[in-house]
């Protein structure tokens, strides 16, 4: 099988192609620093590290690149309300810069104990607005642009397929516009490239531009770093399902009024939201939780990232503390598992000639577990498959625990649970005790298939008599110590 994503551009599942065979450029929608990012932002990055994972793990050489929003992004995308950032230095009586610095090191912390590996090129939009200014030069010189009340605007009626990732309609759109939002528009879509003073008067950082002294508008950032970084047409964006009507919207207009080069982007991969019993998780109002204060409740981050793992990226996952009570214990039983094995196995085993980890027959089960675990991450990066494969292997009690803990290692590779790193852990539990719980669960897991309740219900007994608690999931069976 051949690795496919969906593309949102197309609605439809598509071969990966990349531009130059072997190689893939990336470019990831960053955070926009004036908080902490929360755990429905770090959803997207998740499905970034694990897009990046899977690329290397499948022989690409990856450029993951990802910007930093330190200015010019108001809190409607539309550019509508307040300077996120300028608000937040006020509110916390900081600079601008102060404030950035504070939450980028605070999102690179998260990130990091989240087991995310950091993108090849962060860049800052601060240290870009020479770029910016550049590219909006190119679309004012192609034709795309208009000035009005002290702002240069892109008039989107020039750009006939304006609208194309998200099935924005010309026509609906005019027809829906509405009135007295920015009376410097022509048409309600269009968007600002340049602000010069007439929007804030006491904006925090400006600087000078062919239009006046003034502050690039959001969208442009993104477009001028990632075609600095990653050139004229590139492999993969991706970013929240929310940026598609406007943002990436926004961004595919500018760069091809600018470069004359269609497509600017090829793949479009877009997640879901994570939401919480009261709806979207949001900054804006309120309702939202951050890594440390699921630490406050007693859960590792590489838990956080194993409940992730275990629903599709573009399927919207409802967060519970019960769910993350859930994905706790199967981490705990999943590591133990690995300590167990690697105590069998007298040690991890030596790693192959490429370095990428240790070495597995190209035949037999563990090779063909990982394989279809391959085939999971190559099926549109489908994790929840891909969980089961892992969970398939280690419960397999015909595998030599040397060739189960190469395969679980490798798997790994991609899902960055931190595996390896256990494996070298002495065992919490004694081997043989962990072999007989394990032949109890498969036992009672072929009782429940064959529709024997009353056995499988006196197994479960008879383990927690002994202090073990089973938990079904969607994985499987994980047990605990009552």
């Amino acid at each position: 099988m051949a690795l496919s994503f969906y593309n949102t551009l197309g609605r439809s599942l598509e071969v990966f192609e990349p531009r130059k065979a072997g190689e893939a450029g990336f470019y990831g929608c960053g955070p926009t620093v004036y908080n902490y990012a929360h755990i429905g932002n770090l959803r997207a990055y998740v499905l970034h590290d694990i897009l990046v994972r899977t690329l290397r793990r499948l022989g690409f050489k990856v450029t993951h690149v990802m910007n930093i929003t330190d200015v010019g992004h108001l809190s409607g995308d539309n550019d509508e309300g307040d300077d996120k950032m300028v608000k937040s230095a006020e509110e916390r009586g900081k600079s601008v810069l102060e404030v950035a610095d504070f939450y980028t090191r605070a999102f690179f912390q998260d990130t990091e104990r989240m087991n995310i590996i950091r993108p090849t090129v962060v860049c800052r939009a601060t240290e870009h607005v020479a770029d910016m200014i550049a590219l909006i030069e190119k679309i004012e010189r192609a034709g795309f642009t208009y000035f009005a009340g002290g702002n240069l605007y892109y008039d989107i009626t020039k750009f006939p397929s304006y609208g194309e990732l998200a099935r924005l309609r010309m026509e609906e759109l005019r027809a829906g516009a509405r009135t007295g939002v920015d009376e410097n528009k022509r048409n309600p879509q269009d968007f600002v490239l340049w602000f010069t003073k007439s929007k804030f008067e006491n904006q925090a950082l400006v600087w000078d531009s062919p239009w006046g002294r003034g502050y690039p508008g959001w969208h442009i950032e993104c477009s001028a770093m990632s075609i600095k970084y990653l050139g004229e047409q590139f492999d993969i964006h991706a970013g929240g399902i929310d940026h598609v009507p406007i943002h990436h919207t926004n961004e595919i207009a500018q760069s091809e009024a600018a470069t004359g080069k269609h497509p600017w982007v090829r793949y479009w991969i877009h997640n879901e939201f994570l939401v919480l019993d009261k709806g979207k998780m949001s900054k804006s109002s309120g309702n939202f939780l951050t890594l440390p204060s699921l630490a406050e409740a007693g859960y590792e981050p590489l838990d956080y990232r194993y409940f992730l793992l275990g629903g599709h990226y573009r399927s919207q996952l409802q967060f519970s503390y019960e769910a993350l009570e859930g994905a706790r214990n199967a981490r705990k039983s999943l590591r133990d598992r690995i300590r167990a094995l690697a105590d069998r196995a007298g040690g991890i085993p030596a790693p192959a000639g490429n370095g990428g980890g240790p070495e597995l027959p190209a035949e037999g089960k563990a090779a063909s577990y990982l394989a279809a675990f391959i085939r999971a991450m190559e099926d549109d990066l489908s994790t929840p498959r891909a969980l089961a494969e892992l969970w398939g292997l280690l419960r397999d009690t015909a595998l030599s625990p040397g060739e189960a803990l190469a395969a679980a290692l490798d798997m790994d590779r991609i899902l960055g649970l931190g595996l390896a790193e256990e494996a070298g852990k002495k065992g919490t539990e004694d081997p043989d005790f962990v072999r007989k719980i394990e032949g109890l669960i498969a036992e009672r897991s072929e009782a429940k298939k064959a529709k024997d309740f009353a056995r499988a219900d006196k197994i479960r007994q008879e383990l927690k008599e002994q202090g073990i608690i089973l938990e079904d999931g969607a994985g499987g069976t994980a047990w605990r110590r009552g």
